[in-house]
Parts: C-alpha cells; structure tokens; sequence
C-alpha cells in the first residue's frame, strides 16, 4: 500500500513538473489540439476520434497504425494524459524527425514531396488557418519544383535556422 501511494506520488510529481514547463499559452493550444482531436466531445481520444481527424484530412492510416498510437498512454487518452504524453514529446523528441514525421503521413507514395496546392490547401483549411499573406511567406521560403513541395528539405531548412536563432540567443 505505501508502495503504491509512493507511486502515485511520483507520477503526481511528474505531471505536475510537465505542467510548470508549458507557458499559459503552450497550455491552451494544447486544449485546443485535443478538443480538435476528440471529435465526439467526450474527453478522451479513441480510435474512432483518430478516424474522424484523419478523415478530415483525407487519409485514414489502418487500425494497428491508430492503436499503435494510442498505446503510447498507459491509460485512457483524457487530457491530463494527453498533457503528460505531448510535454514528454516536446521536451525529449527531435523536433526535425516530429515535423518531418507529421508532413510523411500524407506522402503515401513516400516520395518525399507533396503537391504545393495540395499543401496550401491544408494551410488554408486545418488547425490554425494560414492566411493567404502567410502562406506566400510561408512559400518564400519553401522549396517546390514543378509544383512539389520538398518537405524534407523545407524541414531542414527551418530546423537549420531554428538553431541557428537558438544558438545566437545562447
């Protein structure tokens, strides 16, 4: 018994040290991510809120894929874990492989491009919407060729200045 009250105070501590890293703001795009994922309102993400996200966008990865990813929580997805999971991620990852991982799911053919129209329109139509004034930003600095974007190389390039910044305020 003390030993699962030593538990549950550790994971207790764990999560609330993942809480005190994120910034109000990073906290509230955090709910607003999760309230976009849990498609049925019902506080916690399954697989059929994972299908219906996935279908706004187009492409619905196989079962296995959506329970492989929902396997990382050890319990249900509610958002306090949701919370703990990301602020793991966000803290431990690369965020190189994580961008670069993200713009791989709608590259079926794993060619390492995307159509640009293909690509503006998710700019324009997911999550926070860019505004046209953002995407020709967004397009200055983006490598597309014959009408491809090159998200590997638009990922390096960001990741490059990113620690370039990174280091210049070190």
């Amino acid at each position: 018994m003390a030993e699962e009250a030593a538990k549950k105070g550790r994971g207790e501590r764990q999560a609330s040290n993942v809480f005190a890293k994120m910034s109000k703001k990073t906290m509230q795009e955090m709910k607003e991510a999760f309230t976009m994922i849990d498609q049925n309102r019902d506080g916690v993400i399954d697989i059929e809120d994972l299908k219906d996200m996935y279908g706004n966008f187009g492409r619905i990865p196989p079962d296995a894929e959506l329970k492989e990813m929902l396997a990382e929580a050890p319990g249900p997805l509610n958002f306090t874990m949701f919370l703990n999971l990301f602020g793991e991620k966000l803290s431990g990852t690369d965020p190189e492989d994580t961008i670069r991982n993200a713009f791989a799911m709608f590259d079926d053919a794993g060619k390492g491009k995307l159509p640009e129209e293909y690509v503006k329109d998710l700019l324009q139509n997911m999550g926070d919407n860019f505004t046209s004034d953002e995407i020709k930003q967004t397009w200055k600095e983006s490598p597309i060729e014959k009408g491809l974007f090159d998200y590997n190389e638009f990922v390096s390039k960001i990741k490059g200045k990113q620690d370039e910044e990174e280091m210049a305020a070190a």
